[in-house]
């Protein structure tokens, strides 16, 4: 295994394609992961940490769907998804161009 942290900062980064595709926010990264995670080091971890945010994303905004019809809780909950889906991408790409370890909270564990 060889160590590469740009691949690890890109493989973070890739979460952002949504804002140009509308999508591939879980795809990208899925890819960049099985395709790598036995030839980088720790991309196996960053890739399952990455998984584990998008998909606990999509749950949170399926649990903001219903929440529209109570007082617009629904909509602010989406206003804050996104600027969370934006945000942690970029802080964690940046502690990991540091050598530092990357945290997503709130996510749950589907995958160990």
């Amino acid at each position: 295994m060889r160590q590469d942290n740009q691949l690890l900062v890109i493989t973070h980064l890739s979460q952002l394609i949504i804002l140009f595709t509308g999508f591939g926010s879980l795809l990208v990264p899925l890819i960049l992961w099985l395709t790598q995670k036995e030839k980088i080091y720790q991309m196996d971890e960053h890739g399952k940490n990455i998984i584990n945010f998008q998909l606990s994303l999509i749950v949170y905004c399926l649990m903001c769907i219903p929440l529209i019809l109570l007082f617009g809780l629904g909509i602010l909950g989406f206003i804050i998804l996104g600027i969370v889906s934006i945000v942690f991408p970029i802080i964690n790409a940046l502690k990991v161009s540091r050598g530092e370890t990357p945290i997503y909270p709130l996510s749950f564990n589907f995958i160990n």
